[in-house]
């Protein structure tokens, strides 16, 4: 297995955006009273990047994903700088075709799998190429199209 650089190009943003953040939470059952206390403001660059120089976002493609909450047209943030562990998901490249799946490592075999029983697992062959190019840490979703 190998991992390294990529050909993908690192962003560093020039502005913040803070957002209001309010203390109350909202309840996805019974509604609650509303409460307007505003609590502060939200940065989404610190609560989504954490490694600015070494993240970089894709936008997902298929359903191989959909149990792990992935659907088509998601962005995922990606960072390269951390190493993968066992049932992270990853971007990969494998015999040069791009994939996100979970990546997972029984002894020294390597497999990535997918969030969906429709599709198979990938088994990463001792002949086989492939570039983890990171660990997806966030997913964003747009909930009206």
């Amino acid at each position: 297995m190998m991992t390294g650089t990529t050909k993908f190009s690192t962003f560093q943003a020039q502005a913040t955006l803070a957002i209001p953040l309010y203390s109350h939470k909202v309840v996805a059952g019974f509604p609650s009273p509303a409460d307007d206390y505003l609590e502060g403001t939200f940065c989404l660059n610190e609560m989504l990047i954490k490694h600015p120089a070494a993240t970089f976002m894709v936008r997902a493609a298929g359903e191989s994903m959909i149990n792990a909450g992935i659907e088509e047209n998601d962005h995922l943030i990606v960072d390269r700088s951390l190493t993968p562990k066992d049932n992270d998901i990853v971007i990969a490249a494998v015999d040069g075709q791009l994939t996100v799946k979970r990546f997972q490592k029984k002894g020294e075999a390597v497999f990535l799998q997918p969030d969906n029983p429709r599709f198979a697992t990938i088994e990463v062959k001792e002949n086989s190429e492939i570039t983890i190019f990171g660990v997806v840490t966030n997913i964003i979703k747009h909930v009206r199209k």
